[in-house]
């Protein structure tokens, strides 16, 4: 700009035909207008003087010419740009050296681009998917198989097991019998519904039975104590006709001696050491 009929508002000077620049409706010289206004430029630290472009960003300033990138030296004037430790770099020089790489295609996640994280990796949106149905995961509920992500109902319909009783899909835990795949709470005894997981139990005709169940369902009953026979443990029981005892129970119906591994004699209902039953 130049001026026939003011000062300088700084020096006073007459700024007759001469350039000047306008600050909050002051006029000053050129001179003075940089020595009082010109930003210090971050690349050159020269003022950037009123008749050079000022390239401001975060309250910092750079001449149009320093405006470029810190690796590769391209100008970044009206182009995206990142910045790192306070250096300017240009998209393709901070993605090489600072962007993540997309677990699933290796392609680098460039700045400004939707990024996914989960397990410590990063994906790109558009690859963060369920291996099976190809849907974005986004935010849903997950499962990982083989380091493949998978929507919980491609998973439960591919991988999951299912409830040999309820049908239900075992998510956790699960109890196996008979080569079948059984919820905790669904692995009960036949008679009395108690839970059997962890618990001793009988099987009888596929079905599994808590040991007083069984005993009282199908064991059978010694002919001296009249309980309950279940073999459980590795107990011996003796077995005679139609009548069964236990071990410890199978003894001489006079003197009470063990009649285990012994000859003995049967006098109506009971049994007899040779002594007792020749007396």
């Amino acid at each position: 700009m130049t001026s026939n009929d003011t000062d300088c508002h700084y020096c006073l000077q007459s700024l007759r035909g001469r350039k000047y620049a306008l600050r909050e409706e002051n006029a000053y010289c050129v001179t003075c207008y940089n020595s009082l206004f010109a930003n210090p430029c971050e690349e050159c630290k020269q003022p950037i003087e009123c008749n050079s472009k000022d390239l401001a960003y975060k309250g910092r300033h750079w001449h149009e010419r320093c405006f470029k990138c810190a690796k590769c030296s391209r100008s970044l004037v009206e182009k995206p740009f990142a910045v790192k430790d306070e250096l300017l770099l240009c998209t393709e020089c901070y993605s090489d050296e600072y962007s993540s790489k997309c677990f699933h295609c290796q392609k680098t996640i460039m700045p400004g681009s939707r990024k996914m994280e989960f397990k410590g990796s990063s994906w790109h949106e558009s690859c963060f998917v369920c291996q099976y149905c190809r849907q974005p995961l986004g935010t849903k509920p997950l499962i990982t198989k083989d380091n493949e992500n998978y929507c919980v109902p491609c998973f439960e319909k591919q991988f999951a097991q299912h409830c040999y009783a309820c049908k239900k899909v075992i998510t956790s835990g699960g109890v196996t019998y008979h080569d079948q795949p059984w919820h905790k709470e669904c692995f009960v005894c036949a008679g009395c519904k108690t839970q059997l997981s962890g618990q001793r139990f009988i099987s009888k005709d596929e079905y599994p039975y808590c040991v007083d169940c069984f005993s009282k369902l199908y064991a059978k009953k010694c002919a001296a104590c009249k309980k309950p026979i279940t073999a459980l443990g590795g107990a011996k029981f003796i077995s005679f006709e139609d009548r069964q005892w236990h071990g410890e129970c199978f003894n001489c119906a006079k003197c009470s001696v063990s009649l285990v591994g012994q000859g003995f004699l049967t006098q109506r209902d009971d049994v007899l050491c040779h002594e007792c039953g020749s007396a």
